[in-house]
């Protein structure tokens, strides 16, 4: 991966080159690199934690996805034509271009990026200690400075094309894993979940409940529509198709594998229902179960997984931190003959926030639900009010972002309404887009067109990104 980053490195001259891929990826590269990031941390540690715990159910996450990522590409695949570099600046183009709301936005953004790079962190940690035995703190560290050294040497061209090749070897490691666990029980007759015979019913639903499992699905799907990581997917891509047509593979294709960490997890249970947590379903089997070439094979693609996720959400940070938040403190944007090196630096600053969260994180799947909930329910909120509702004002948007997290976070404090929702993401929905509605009625009309709000933001974006005259106009 080092290789990758090395050679890659040599040709990139820009920022638009080193945090965008010189906005130029095609549909093979856009879809490998998707993929690899869905098929990640969650799937390979929470997904199959999830299935160890409540059998089928574990079906759940790559349903969301999938459903996340075709809704992503109906409705916002086209935002690709307008040139916007970060997720913060196509929310400010919703409201006028308003320096407040990408302020807000901007810091939220941040803050899942860094968070989901955490969870990625402690996802590749759980894999190296199976693998190595070390402690899992240092694995942390290790696994940190593992995508980190590729991903700042080379970009984000080489996060894209590591991912490829992460992402074919979690493919096939998962498949094989699956295969392996079901034949090893043999057949589907042996397998089971900690949740007993409700588990093993359709999707679970008998053990959680329908509306805590369609609440779980959600929360997946609203991550992949509001994770800016996977905006970054559109703005780095050449043309729209290029967009809708990855898009749309990867959905079919996530969905078709979401039955592979229901079946790792279950098939785990079987075989030792007293693991210390959930989250060592997979490298149980790669490291107790399977011969050594096989598990450390397994181990590896799992690895991959964590890698082809982090390396993504690290490179989305930094563009975050350099187009919008250095300009909200400073009132400056960073220089453009600066910006490769300023980038570096900052990814090096960004690694090791997100480092400091893992070392104090237990479970992947409960840390990526909460801070989904938390940070990106509102924000899905106002993107999609702002994008569809005309009257929708920036004081609406910046309402629906507040009382989303403020809900999420009451819900979570009250035992009685978790088990009820099964988690904070619908009440979090509801309220930040009632609050959307109710303050943007009450607020006046923004007096700025379309247009003009463009050409703020491209006026901006011209000083640090030097393709913007040119590649706005792809379609």
């Amino acid at each position: 991966m080092l290789v990758v980053g090395i050679l890659i490195a040599r040709r990139t001259k820009t920022g638009e080159d080193f945090l965008l891929a010189g906005r130029n990826l095609t549909t093979p590269l856009l879809l490998a690199t998707t993929l690899a990031t869905l098929v990640g941390t969650g799937s390979s540690l929470g997904a199959v934690g999830f299935g160890y715990e409540n059998g089928w159910a574990g079906a759940l996450y790559g349903i969301g996805g999938a459903t996340g990522v075709l809704l992503l590409m109906l409705l916002f695949a086209g935002v690709r034509k307008h040139g916007f570099m970060t997720y913060s600046e196509e929310v400010s183009f919703y409201y006028g271009a308003d320096r407040k709301v990408k302020g807000l936005v901007a810091v939220v953004l941040l803050l899942a990026s860094v968070g989901w790079l955490g969870a990625h962190i402690m996802g590749g940690s759980i894999y190296l200690t199976y693998l190595t035995g070390i402690d899992i703190t240092l694995s942390k560290v290790i696994v940190a400075l593992g995508f980190g050294i590729y991903t700042v040497v080379g970009g984000y061209l080489a996060v894209v094309i590591t991912d490829a090749i992460q992402g074919t070897l979690l493919f096939l490691g998962f498949t094989g894993l699956a295969v392996l666990a079901v034949v090893t029980l043999g057949g589907f007759s042996g397998l089971d979940a900690a949740s007993g015979e409700e588990a093993m019913g359709f999707l679970g639903l008998e053990a959680m409940g329908p509306l805590p499992a369609v609440s779980f699905a959600a929360v997946i799907a609203v991550g992949v529509l509001a994770t800016p990581s996977f905006r970054q997917r559109i703005y780095s891509a050449r043309n729209t198709q290029v967009v809708r047509r990855s898009f749309l593979w990867v959905a079919g294709l996530f969905a078709a594998f979401a039955v592979m960490p229901a079946l790792v997890g279950m098939a785990a249970y079987s075989l030792n229902p007293d693991l210390a947590s959930p989250d060592m379903a997979f490298p149980y089997l790669a490291t107790e179960v399977f011969p050594l070439a096989v598990g450390a094979f397994l181990l590896v693609a799992g690895l991959s997984a964590t890698m082809s996720s982090g390396d993504s959400d690290a490179v989305t940070a930094v563009t975050i931190l350099l187009r919008d938040v250095v300009q909200m403190v400073t009132g400056r944007m960073p220089k453009k003959e600066k910006m490769v090196l300023y980038s570096r630096i900052s990814l090096v600053c960004v690694l090791t926030l997100a480092l400091a969260g893992a070392l104090i994180a237990d479970t992947v799947i409960g840390y990526i639900t909460t801070m989904i909930s938390t940070i990106l329910a509102g924000l899905f909120v106002a993107s999609v009010l702002g994008r569809f509702w005309s009257r929708a004002t920036w004081q609406g948007g910046m309402a629906a972002i507040v009382a989303g997290s403020a809900t999420s976070l009451t819900v979570q404090a009250n035992d009685t309404w978790i088990e009820f929702w099964g988690g904070p993401v619908f009440p979090s929905l509801a309220v930040a887009t009632a609050a959307c509605v109710l303050v943007s009625l009450i607020t006046p009309r923004s007096q700025v067109s379309e247009q003009e709000a463009l050409d703020q933001l491209a006026a901006e974006r011209a000083q640090i990104d030097v393709g913007t005259t040119v590649r706005a106009d792809a379609s």
